[in-house]
């Protein structure tokens, strides 16, 4: 009896350490996404999360973080024009999506994602892929949007679409500032399920509110 209490006790132990050292990697690699600069930077920060996702096989995080990761190096390209590499992108960052998605499933955090990426295919040629994937990135949305209806990035990424979207297509700069101002409440009242969870978003809704591009 003894001895099977014992074994009992080291295996939490072991299991409990292991934990915490992924919990330790994750957070410093989490911290880094803002710090990140150049392409490669991104892929290389991409390419950890994936790696430490095959070595867990049962943790969703780590794909979406490379997703996350690969969906903001896009959209770091399309800030400077270089629009040639957005499906590139797009196709890479769908890969750990599909990843998380497999281990998570009604996910909203994952659903958002997915409308990134859609976001990120559409800017190729957004007159051609309207109809195909804007259509797409709202129905995810809709979708993240039924699973947690507070989660501020869903309402981040409704302004965005508001602000830069026409009028004459149903957008207007005031309703997308309505919906900034709504995202910022909602961060105020939003909390991750754990340290880990997402929480990104913040530094984008004060930046519009601010300076108001």
């Amino acid at each position: 009896m003894k001895k099977l209490f014992l074994t009992m006790l080291l295996l939490a132990t072991v299991s409990i350490f292991a934990q915490t050292t992924f919990d330790k990697v994750m957070t410093e690699k989490i911290t880094q996404i803002d710090q990140l600069k150049t392409p490669e930077d991104f892929t290389a920060l991409s390419n950890d999360f994936t790696r430490i996702g095959d070595k867990e096989k049962t943790q969703w995080l780590p794909y979406y973080y490379a997703a996350h990761t690969s969906i903001e190096k896009g959209r770091n390209l399309m800030r400077t024009g270089k629009l040639d590499q957005l499906d590139a992108i797009a196709m890479e960052a769908q890969t750990s999506l599909d990843k998380a998605s497999e281990l998570s499933k009604d996910n909203a955090e994952i659903l958002i994602l997915q409308k990134m990426i859609h976001g990120l295919k559409m800017m190729v040629d957004p007159q051609a892929r309207f109809m195909s994937e804007g259509m797409l990135g709202a129905d995810a949305l809709s979708k993240a949007a039924k699973l947690d209806p507070k989660n501020p990035r869903i309402t981040l990424l409704q302004a965005e679409d508001a602000y830069y979207t026409p009028e004459q297509f149903g957008g207007s700069k005031t309703r997308g500032l309505e919906l900034f101002l709504k995202a910022k409440d909602q961060f105020a009242a939003y909390q991750p399920k754990t340290t880990l969870d997402p929480n990104w978003g913040r530094g984008e809704v004060d930046y519009f509110l601010t300076n108001k591009p």
